[in-house]
Formats: structure tokens, sequence, C-alpha cells
């Protein structure tokens, strides 16, 4: 689906599960890819259950599922540590893999073995991550220089290189109308929007969707790849949320088709945790709201 498109026709639409693990996690995937999902995704934490595990559970299971993270705090992880399992999974589904990163939440849960380094030095992880992954997912000799990484060269126990090429796509963490985020989204491959609130926002309030701030964001994406030899074609726009079966879901998400979004993300974050397999299994089997 092209950026842009006005109807629920050629939208995407994933599921991200919430809590579970491994196990739990393939039993859903099945689900979804009989109910017609196009895409089931896993939280990912500093501690805790490994997505990457849990995916490749999930892989085994389904054939036509994309895969994916939501999201993958790339300043907190090693970048060549993420370009191994990405890539294994990537082989090992044939080539279904979508890895989305952000700068992470400045949280007291990421910082449990470490101290914030604050927004500038992951942001400047986040950049020099992202270039390391793309020559890492090439499985060629290569070298590196950045303020945070480096890479000696090498020749010898290169690893295969990922299904995908040139690179396993890469949606990112855009603030919108933030003009240093936004150019980091555009040289990727999608955009998971984030907004800054309004200047009546009450204290605290952090993102506040709009239908109008996404086209914008989407106006101002295509401007600025066109600038830089590149368009559209192949680039997400990926909305998430939670919606209840029925014709008024269908409606919810084609508002946001027509301001631009290509993916539905279907995720309820507020699931209690005795219930939350219950309930994922019952939306599922509700299909996606197309």
């Amino acid at each position: 689906m092209s950026v842009g498109a006005t109807s629920v026709a050629g939208m995407k639409f994933g599921f991200v599960l919430p809590w579970g693990g491994a196990a739990e996690a393939a039993e859903l995937a099945v689900v979804a890819e009989e109910s017609g999902w196009d895409g089931f995704f896993m939280w990912e934490s500093v501690w805790g259950i490994d997505p990457w595990v849990g995916l490749t559970a999930v892989a085994a299971r389904t054939s036509r599922l994309r895969l994916g993270t939501m999201l993958t705090p790339l300043p907190y992880r090693k970048p060549w540590e993420v370009a191994s399992q990405s890539a294994t999974l990537d082989n090992f589904s044939g080539g279904r893999v979508t890895l989305s990163v952000g700068l992470g939440a400045p949280e007291e849960r990421f910082f449990i073995f470490e101290d914030d380094a604050g927004r500038k030095v992951r942001a400047e992880r986040l950049d020099e991550s992202l270039e390391l992954l793309t020559h890492l997912w090439r499985a060629e000799p290569f070298e590196y220089a950045g303020k945070h990484y480096r890479a000696h060269r090498t020749d010898v126990m290169l690893p295969p290189p990922a299904t995908q090429q040139p690179r396993i796509p890469v949606w990112v963490v855009g603030l919108w109308p933030a003009p240093r985020s936004m150019r980091r989204v555009a040289r990727w491959d999608g955009w998971l929007p984030y907004f800054k609130p309004p200047a009546d926002a009450p204290p605290g309030e952090l993102n506040r969707p709009t239908h109008e701030g996404l086209a914008e964001g989407v106006a101002w994406l295509r401007e600025e790849r066109a600038a830089n030899g590149l368009d559209m074609t192949g680039f997400d726009v990926v909305m998430e949320g939670t919606t209840e079966p029925g014709a008024e879901a269908a409606q919810t998400v084609k508002a946001w088709a027509e301001a631009g979004a290509t993916w539905w993300l279907e995720a309820d974050w507020a699931l209690p945790k005795e219930d939350v397999l219950a309930k994922c299994a019952d939306r599922l089997r509700a299909g996606p709201p197309r």
C-alpha cells in the first residue's frame, strides 16, 4: 500500500502480544495466521522474556506472518548481538523479520543495571547502531569507527547474511514535528509515530496522536525522502491502538489509512496478566479490523 492511500483495502494488520512467553506466543501466532492477521510482534525489555526466542518459536509454527519486536530499545543493546539475533530469525523464517527501534524510554525499568546516559547519548548510540546493523547484516568484511562503537576488519568466521537484502526493514520511532528525529526516520524503512503534546496539554502528557498530525508527518517525510533521492515506495507508517471487533473498528482504522498509515498494530497494554492470553486469543480469532 502506498503512503497516502484512502481505504483499508491495502492496509496490513499486526498484533502485539503484551505479555507471555515463547510457548504462548507460538500458540497465539497460529491463531493470528489462521484469522487473517499479517504480523505478530513481541515486546522487548532490558531483562525478561527474550522476544527473539519467542519469535523463533512463532516462525516455526507459521509461514506467512511478519515478525518483529515492538520495540527494541537499541541504545541499550549491543548492535552486533541484535544483528545476530535478527539475521538468524530472518534466515530461519525465510525473510519475514522487521526490526522496530527507538531511543528507549527514560524509565527506571530500563536502568536496573546502568545509569541513563541521557537522551543525547542514546540518540548517538541509536544512529551508530543502525549504521552498524546495515554492515553486519551483509556479513561482509568492514571497518567502523564511531563515537560509541567500533569494528575492526575481519575476514574470518563471517556469518551468513540476512535473507532480506540490502537489509532487514527497520521501523524507527520519530517525534513529530522534531526535525532531527524525523530525519532519522526518513533514512530508514518506516515511521513509528510519536507526537509532541499541544501547548494546552496537561503536564506529563506525551503522546496525543491525531489524523492531522500523522498526515503532516507523512507529507514531511515524502519531501525529505525526495530531497535525498528516495520515494515512499515500500515505506511504512505504523499506527498502534486498540479496537473492538465490528464496523466501528474498521472506520477507526480507515481514518488512519486516509491520513497515511500503512500498518495498524492491535495492542492493548492495559490487559491484566491473569487473563491476557485468553483475551488476546479472542481478539485474534475475531480477525483484523478490515
